[in-house]
């Protein structure tokens, strides 16, 4: 049986009728983005849980194997589209927690279709991973500056419940940590296989910036209207 990870819940209201579930990055934990639900415009939206869960601890090979928060194992060349070299155990162990998430929310009465998966770099990949697999419908998939991991099995893995769900990708063009090009190449495998992708890039590094907020506050509202 998966462990339910830990996480921080804020409700926007009472009875949430809807929920984000979003994930950090590398290194970082469920405090992460906390901060950005009050920057986010969520007017006329339904009242919406936001679960940010803590990834578990676990040695980092590409940081000298020091213990962080991690959705998976990182090692050096994975984030020059050498995807094949992913810590596939890890991200599967992930895609399993957070799917441990939303069959907790289905219980507290927010039907998968009302629950959308959100994650920035790692977390992204996570959503994407998690999003692509799961066996019922949701509402929507977003993934900022990260890019799809396990490409090559996503295909054959991937569950006809969600082939026509909403997907909102981002990116900064002057992203070092993870490459423009990884993450734009994911997107366009996305497309090719008949995904409904809205991409956007922004002039930033690895980071979230204002323009994009407003771009993830009308996609929310749209996917959860």
């Amino acid at each position: 049986m998966t462990t339910l990870l830990e996480t921080i819940e804020l409700e926007t209201a009472k009875n949430p009728t809807a929920a984000v579930i979003w994930m950090h990055g590398l290194g970082a934990d469920g405090n992460d983005f906390v901060p950005i639900v009050n920057e986010l415009d969520l007017s006329g939206a339904p009242a919406i849980r936001f679960v940010f869960p803590h990834a578990p601890m676990r040695p980092v090979t590409i940081n000298n194997g020091y213990v962080m928060r991690a959705w998976y194992d990182v090692s050096f060349g994975d984030l020059e589209g050498h995807s094949r070299k992913a810590d596939e155990k890890g991200v599967r162990e992930s895609q399993a927690q957070i799917g441990a998430l939303i069959a907790r929310e289905n219980g507290r009465g927010i039907a998968a279709n009302r629950t959308v998966l959100a994650g920035f770099s790692q977390g992204g990949a996570v959503a994407l991973q998690t999003g692509l697999r799961y066996p019922e419908a949701l509402a929507g998939v977003m993934a900022l500056s990260t890019y799809l991991p396990l490409a090559e099995s996503f295909t054959k893995e991937a569950t006809p419940a969600n082939a026509k769900t909403s997907i909102f990708m981002a990116h900064g063009t002057h992203d070092p940590v993870v490459p423009y090009a990884m993450g734009k190449t994911s997107h366009e495998r996305l497309q090719q296989a008949g995904y409904a992708v809205e991409w956007h890039d922004y002039p930033m590094q690895h980071s979230v910036c204002l323009e994009e907020i407003a771009d993830v506050s009308r996609w929310l509202r749209r996917v959860l209207s």
